[in-house]
């Protein structure tokens, strides 16, 4: 792998996280796919290696600090830079609850994975995307992140009102804002994107889009050039309300 861009993608063993590591594979990149559950991870990199792309299982829990230093470890004895960062992984742990019945340890769980987990695992990584001569940092969002989309009563988004969920993605909007203001002079650019009503096991595969379909936003803006924005939320329309 050492011999070819570096990209690594958080929650990579399913879904859109999996459609994300196939296009920049296919895209000539050699991919970590990164999970926490091994099993899972490595019959998802099996997959891929058969379809005869350039992956490899990355064992990253991006809740836990020790399991992504372990993890840049593993990265840095391998590769001299990394040129891609995908922050997938992300979790909803019960959306049926009203926010008046949402469990304090459930929102906390929550922010731990979808908004603490691209905070930790883009400062470790960092040393390695700074390396890379202009990075590309991806944090996946969603429409439900957008303060704007939420409360537009012609937007699909407007019906969600998932307590926990949604403010960490609102609250990932200005994390991804933050490092793209401080990164941007040294040629990293850093954006959000949301993929789209897709088919997940997040929404028990009840959306209208295929992870494929939603996946194509992330991979764009993974391989965007130096002329390419930074610090903006982004889906398969362009430029989206904050």
């Amino acid at each position: 792998m050492s011999g070819k861009r570096q990209a690594l993608v958080t929650g990579a063993n399913k879904g859109i996280g999996l459609a994300i590591a196939r296009g920049l594979a296919q895209a000539g990149m050699s991919v970590w796919m990164g999970a926490r559950d091994r099993t899972r991870g490595e019959a998802a990199v099996k997959t891929l290696l058969d379809e005869g792309l350039d992956v490899r299982f990355l064992d990253i829990d991006v809740a836990d600090e020790s399991s992504v230093h372990r993890a840049a470890d593993t990265v840095a004895l391998e590769a001299s830079a990394l040129h891609v960062l995908v922050n997938n992984a992300g979790i909803i742990i019960d959306p049926k609850l009203p926010p008046s019945e949402a469990r304090m340890e459930d929102i906390k769980a929550t922010f731990e994975v979808n908004l603490y987990g691209p905070i930790r695992v883009t400062q470790k990584f960092l040393p390695l995307l700074k390396a890379a001569g202009g990075a590309r940092i991806v944090m996946m969002g969603s429409g439900v992140g957008s303060l704007a989309l939420i409360t537009d009563p012609t937007s699909i988004y407007s019906s969600v009102n998932f307590m926990d969920y949604t403010t960490s993605k609102v609250a990932l909007s200005a994390v991804t804002v933050a490092f793209a203001k401080e990164l941007e002079p040294l040629g990293i650019k850093v954006n959000v994107v949301e993929p789209g009503n897709v088919q997940t096991d997040l929404n028990g595969n009840v959306g209208a889009l295929t992870p494929d379909e939603g996946a194509v936003t992330a991979i764009r803006m993974s391989l965007i050039g130096d002329d390419g924005p930074t610090g903006g939320f982004f889906g398969s329309n362009g430029r989206q309300p904050w």
